[in-house]
């Protein structure tokens, strides 16, 4: 019997990640150094509702949570972004994701679901959710790259023209959502696509995957395609009732709201826990952001944002 184990380079997370090979055949054993319930139980049980229907995901084979241990399947070693970066067309490959991601928002989920005997309670996304989220914009960008006197006045500006922005948000939470959905997260298996890392799924809008999976800060698309890719989506989807402009709004407003706190997950990333290869992609987050203010809906935060972080700073990919 040939037995390999070998050490899968880590994400962003508290997780470690080990390939097993016996036989030509493999496994991927997980473990878990913080929040065990949610990265070994709520990953297991959102996956199994992904498989259940029909959309690829890593499935249970051995579990032992107690010790923060569990082995799932294997998906293989090439994710979309590996795939997608060596190709000058990315359009094609990206309507059969977002092909995929219109089946993933039809499935129904309960907000209480049991998983080994466990209760999981999947929570639907709302205004605290937005302002969480993008309070991670203040809390370490603006901290280690913005240290001005007046950032404190300019902070409770901006915070507060984020909330008006919020308030002009259309979706109700009646949509399956990955929240993490982009092309590091969805690999390929057997020429078909798998998705990983769904332990944060919620209930919420529609557009929140969408502008994840199309405004990847990782990944290079011309704007044109961009604004292609989103069209396509909304032509695609079976109950496209709402006008373009206020579904523009929705996808626009989530682009701008999950942007802003990539950009403080990446300096955390790199403060926190030493990771600081996210730090090359912060000139690319910014601009997606501008693109995106573009927007008159954003005249007032545009503003505001370009007072507390001028253009040099927004081009930077190191701390003070």
């Amino acid at each position: 019997m040939k037995y390999k184990i070998k050490r899968i380079k880590n994400d962003a997370s508290f997780r470690e990640f080990y390939r097993i090979s016996v036989n030509q055949k493999s496994s991927i054993l997980v473990f878990a150094k913080k929040e065990r319930f949610k990265n070994l139980i709520i990953y297991c049980a959102i996956n199994q509702i992904l498989n259940k229907n029909n959309i690829k995901a890593p499935a249970l084979i051995k579990q032992y949570f107690n010790q923060g241990i569990m082995e799932i399947s294997d998906l293989g070693k090439t994710s979309l972004f590996d795939l997608i970066n060596k190709r000058k067309n990315k359009f094609l490959e990206y309507t059969k994701v977002l092909d995929l991601l219109i089946k993933m928002q039809k499935i129904k989920i309960k907000q209480k679901i049991i998983f080994k005997k466990n209760k999981i309670f999947i929570n639907k996304y709302d205004k605290n959710n937005l302002h969480k989220e993008s309070d991670l914009f203040f809390k370490w960008y603006l901290k280690y790259f913005c240290q001005s006197k007046k950032n404190k006045t300019t902070m409770k500006s901006i915070k507060k023209e984020l909330s008006n922005v919020y308030n002009k948000l259309s979706f109700k939470n009646d949509t399956f959502v990955h929240r993490d959905f982009h092309a590091s997260n969805i690999l390929i298996h057997k020429k078909k696509y798998g998705i990983i890392d769904s332990q944060d799924a919620i209930m919420g809008s529609q557009f929140y995957d969408v502008a994840s999976l199309i405004d990847d800060v990782r990944v290079k698309i011309p704007y044109p395609i961009r604004n292609k890719l989103f069209q396509y989506y909304l032509k695609k989807k079976a109950n496209e009732k709402n006008k373009f402009e206020l579904s523009k709004d929705d996808f626009d407003i989530f682009s701008v709201q999950r942007n802003l706190k990539i950009l403080g997950i990446f300096v955390r990333l790199s403060v926190r826990d030493n990771k600081h290869n996210y730090l090359k992609y912060l000139p690319n987050t910014w601009k997606l952001i501008e693109f995106r203010l573009k927007n008159p809906i954003f005249r007032k935060l545009k503003k505001l944002l370009y007072k507390s972080v001028n253009k040099q700073v927004r081009k930077r990919n190191y701390l003070l």
